[in-house]
C-alpha cells in the first residue's frame, strides 16, 4: 500500500513539473519569436494597402482575431509583443503576426484590401489549444499549492524514517534490523559470558516465554549496557538482533532530537506504537545519555526539549498504559550522567556492566578477530593477551589489524611475533618518527631518562615488570618504557601506587643525576603521577595525616549537575591536601634519586645500549641488568623500508626488495625449466632406443619367417619329386 501511494505521488510530482515547464517555455519564448513578432493593428494595415503582405491566414481565438501572415520581402519592424530577451526589438523578418477586435467592419475591410492588391487570405476555425492553455496556466498555481499541501499531510500515513515524504519529521528514525544482512551471534561475542547469558535469558524469554510465566516471572522491561567505550555494548546488541526471532528496531539517542519543538517525543511515540503493533519486539538505543540526561541539570532557564522527550520515554517504558512485549535495550558509556527515574526497576530492570575484558577474555576477543587472519607459529596469543592489560576488545581488533597492515608493508604471507609486536606499540604511542632529526645532545638525554624508569622499575619488580624501553619517537614521545602488571589487578595497595609513582619520577631524577639539568621531556610523568598521589589523598584515604576520609569523588565531571555546588571541605583542608601531595611526590622523588645512585653503572650501561640498538626487550633489559651482556643470540629484526629516513629510501627499499625477489623467481623458473628439459631428453632417448630394440626383434621375425618358408617349399618339393 505504501508503494503504491509512493507511486501515485511521484507520478503526480513529475506530471506537475512537465506542466511548469511547459508554463516557463510558453512565456519565454510563445510571444517573443523573432520569425513571428507581433506588430500592431495599424502598422498591418497601412502595409496591407501598400500591397507589401503576400498571404495571410485569419483565426478566432480566446475572443478576438489572430492574424498570421507573410511579407512579399523582408521588413524591418519592431517586436511590440512582450519582453525582448535579444537585447533588441528590431527584427528583420517575413512573418508577422497581430490581433484584431471581432468587428464585421473591420473584417469586411481586412478581406477587401487583400483582394485589391492580390493577397491571398486564408480562414481557420477556432482553435481549442489556446483556451486550454489559457485554463491552464490559470489553475497551474493552485493545483501547485493542493500539491504542496498533500505532501506536508503525507507525514501521517506510515511510519518510517522518511520515505522521500516532505517535511516528515514527526516519525520515528528507528529501522528493522535485517535478518539476512546482521551475521553477528552470540559465538562472536568473546570476553563476556556473563553478559551474554544475561542478554540470551531475555531472547528465551521473548521465544518462549510460557516456561518464565509458570514460575510468575515478570519480562523485564529493559536493559541497560553500560561501560567504557569499546567493549562490545553495540556488539551485544547486533548479536541479540541475529538471535532473537522477534522484530529488532534499532535508533540512536541523538535521532530524537530535533530543531522543532514537540519532535523527538512525537518520535517516542511513534517507535512505541510500532514496536507494540509487531509485539513481542526489542528496540536498541545506542547512546542514550543524549537523550536520557538528569533533568533540571542545565544552567539556562526555559522548557528543555531533551526533557520532553525523556518525560515521553519514561511514561512509554513504564506508564500508565503499560508496556507489554516490547523489550528496551539500551548503551551508554555516561551511566552517572542519566536521570534516577530512567534507572529505576521496572523501566532499565537489568543494568549489565560491560567492563574491560581480563586475561582470559582478551585471549578469547584475539582468537575470534585472527580467524580470518594467517598467523605465524611465533605468535602466542596468550602472550599477547598477557602483554595488553586494560586493552577493550575494540583496541584488540585494532592490534591484530595494524599487525596485518605491517606485515603487509614487509612483503610477508603470515603475520609473525614481530608484527604483533610493532602493532602493540603503534596502538600504544603511534607509528614510528624515525625521520624526525634528533641532536646528538638530546638523544643521549633520552636515553638516560628512559633508563632511569627501566632501572626503577627492575628495582621495585614487586607488582610490574619492565617489558620494552625504547628512544625511538613515536606520536609526542621521544621515548618510552613499558612495564606490565606480573597480573590482572583489581585493587592495588598503597605501597603498589606510591612504587608505580617512584617509576614515574625515575626519568627526570637520571637527569639530573647525568647532566644536572631539568628538561620537558618529564611532563607527562610529572602529570600521571600528580593525579595518582592526589587519588591516594582524596579518594582513597591513604594519607595518615588527613586519615581515611574521601574529600573528592571519582566520578566524572557533569557541569549541570555540579554547578553552583561548593566544596565539601574547607581552605585549610585543601591546604594540607597540597602539602600531603607534595609530601608524597618528594619521597617518591628522593626513593627514585637513591635507587639510581646506588646502580650507577647498570643505569649507564641500559642508556649506551639504548644509544646502539635504540629498542630492548624484557629478555635483553634483565641480562644488562643482571650480567652486562647482551643476549648472544640478539639479532636486528627491523626491515629495510623500516631502517630508512624518508620515504623515497624506504620505497628505494623495497623496489630493491622486490627487484631481488622477482630475480630469486626467474632463476627459480629457469632451473625448473631445465630440470624439465633434460628430464625431456631422458625420455627422448629411451624412445629412440626402444623402437631401435622393436626394428631389430622385428627383422630377426622377418628373417626367421623366410628361412622357415624356404624350408617348408624343400621339403614339399622332396616329398612330391
Amino acid at each position: 500500500m505504501n508503494k503504491k501511494n509512493s507511486g501515485m505521488k511521484n507520478g503526480l510530482y513529475y506530471v506537475l513539473l512537465i506542466l511548469a515547464m511547459v508554463m516557463v517555455v510558453y512565456f519565454i519564448f510563445g510571444n517573443n519569436n523573432p520569425q513571428s513578432p507581433d506588430i500592431e493593428y495599424s502598422t498591418f494595415n497601412t502595409q496591407l494597402e501598400k500591397g507589401k503582405i503576400k498571404e495571410m491566414t485569419i483565426q478566432p481565438t480566446n475572443g478576438v482575431y489572430k492574424i498570421v501572415g507573410q511579407y512579399k520581402d523582408k521588413q524591418e519592424i519592431k517586436n511590440t509583443g512582450g519582453l525582448s530577451l535579444w537585447g533588441s526589438t528590431e527584427v528583420s523578418t517575413k512573418s508577422f503576426t497581430t490581433v484584431v477586435l471581432p468587428s464585421d467592419i473591420t473584417l469586411s475591410g481586412i478581406q477587401e484590401m487583400a483582394k485589391d492588391n492580390n493577397v491571398k487570405l486564408t480562414v481557420k476555425e477556432q482553435s481549442t489549444s489556446g483556451a486550454w492553455l489559457s485554463i491552464l496556466f490559470s489553475f497551474l498555481p493552485i493545483v501547485l499549492f493542493i500539491f504542496l499541501f498533500y505532501m506536508m499531510m503525507g507525514q501521517q500515513g506510515g511510519g518510517g524514517g522518511g520515505g522521500g515524504r516532505v517535511m516528515n519529521f514527526g516519525k520515528s528514525k528507528a529501522k528493522e534490523a535485517d535478518k539476512k544482512a546482521n551475521r553477528v551471534r552470540f559465538s562472536d561475542v568473546a570476553g563476556a559470558e556473563e553478559e551474554k547469558q544475561e542478554l540470551v535469558e531475555v531472547v528465551e524469554f521473548l521465544k518462549d516465554p510460557r516456561r518464565f510465566v509458570e514460575l510468575g516471572a515478570r519480562i523485564p522491561a529493559g536493559v541497560l549496557l553500560e561501560g567504557p567505550p569499546g567493549t562490545g555494548k553495540t556488539l551485544l546488541a547486533k548479536a541479540v538482533a541475529g538471535e532473537a526471532g522477534v522484530p529488532f528496531y534499532s535508533i540512536s539517542g541523538s535521532d530524537f532530537v530535533e530543531m522543532f519543538v514537540g519532535v523527538g517525543a512525537s518520535r517516542v511515540r511513534d517507535l512505541f506504537e510500532t514496536a507494540k503493533k509487531n509485539a513481542p519486539a526489542i528496540i536498541f538505543i545506542d547512546e542514550i545519555d543524549a537523550v536520557g540526561r538528569q533533568r533540571g541539570a542545565g544552567m539556562g532557564g526555559g522548557h528543555d526539549e531533551r526533557e520532553q522527550t525523556l518525560n515521553q520515554l519514561l511514561v512509554e517504558m513504564d506508564g500508565f498504559d503499560g508496556n507489554e512485549g516490547v523489550i528496551v535495550v539500551a548503551a551508554t558509556n555516561r551511566s552517572d550522567v542519566l536521570d534516577p527515574a530512567l534507572l529505576r526497576p521496572g523501566r532499565f530492570d537489568r543494568q549489565i556492566l560491560v567492563g574491560r575484558p581480563d586475561v582470559k577474555g582478551r585471549e578469547a576477543i584475539l582468537k575470534v578477530h585472527a580467524r580470518n587472519k594467517p598467523l605465524a607459529d611465533d605468535v602466542d596469543l596468550k602472550v599477547v593477551a598477557q602483554q595488553t592489560p586494560g586493552f577493550a576488545g575494540a583496541d584488540l581488533e585494532n592490534v591484530l589489524n595494524e599487525a596485518a597492515l605491517v606485515a603487509a608493508r614487509r612483503n610477508k604471507k603470515k603475520i609473525d611475533a614481530s608484527d604483533v609486536d610493532e602493532a602493540e606499540d603503534r596502538v600504544i604511542a603511534g607509528p614510528a618518527k624515525k625521520d624526525r632529526v634528533i641532536n646528538k645532545k638530546e638523544r643521549e638525554m633520552v636515553a638516560y631518562h628512559e633508563a632511569g624508569h627501566t632501572i626503577v622499575g627492575l628495582v621495585l619488580s614487586r607488582a610490574r615488570i619492565v617489558h620494552k624501553v625504547t628512544i625511538i619517537p613515536r606520536g609526542r614521545a621521544g621515548g618510552y618504557m613499558i612495564a606490565l602488571p606480573k597480573e590482572d589487578q583489581f585493587l592495588m595497595t598503597k605501597e603498589d601506587m606510591f612504587e608505580q609513582i617512584v617509576g614515574l619520577l625515575g626519568g627526570r631524577t637520571a637527569e639530573e643525576i647525568i647532566f644536572g639539568v631539568q628538561s620537558t621531556g618529564a611532563s607527562n610523568d610529572f602529570e600521571q603521577a600528580t593525579g595518582i598521589a592526589r587519588s591516594m589523598v582524596t579518594e582513597y584515604g591513604m594519607s595518615d595525616k588527613l586519615g581515611p576520609v574521601q574529600y573528592e569523588g571519582n566520578h566524572q565531571v557533569f557541569v549541570g549537575r555540579d554547578y553552583g555546588q561548593t566544596k565539601a571541605y574547607s581552605e585549610q583542608v585543601a591546604f594540607e591536601i597540597d602539602q600531603e601531595v607534595r609530601r608524597i611526590l618528594m619521597e617518591a622523588h628522593d626513593k627514585a634519586n637513591e635507587i639510581i645512585e646506588s646502580h650507577r653503572a647498570q643505569h649507564k650501561l641500559i642508556a649506551e645500549k639504548l644509544l646502539e640498538y635504540e629498542t630492548l626487550d624484557a629478555r635483553s633489559i634483565k641480562s644488562l641488568f643482571e650480567d652486562g651482556v647482551m643476549p648472544q643470540d640478539v639479532i636486528d629484526s627491523q626491515f629495510p623500508s623500516e631502517k630508512a629516513q624518508t620515504f623515497e629510501e624506504a620505497k628505494r627499499a623495497l623496489e630493491e626488495k622486490d627487484a631481488q625477489k622477482q630475480a630469486e623467481e626467474k632463476q627459480d623458473f629457469e632451473d625448473a625449466k631445465k630440470e624439465l628439459n633434460d628430464e625431456a631428453e631422458e625420455v627422448k632417448a629411451d624412445s629412440e632406443k626402444t623402437e631401435e630394440t622393436v626394428q631389430s626383434d622385428s627383422k630377426n621375425d622377418e628373417d626367421k619367417s623366410e628361412s622357415n618358408s624356404e624350408y617348408d617349399r624343400d621339403n614339399f618339393e622332396d616329398r612330391y619329386k
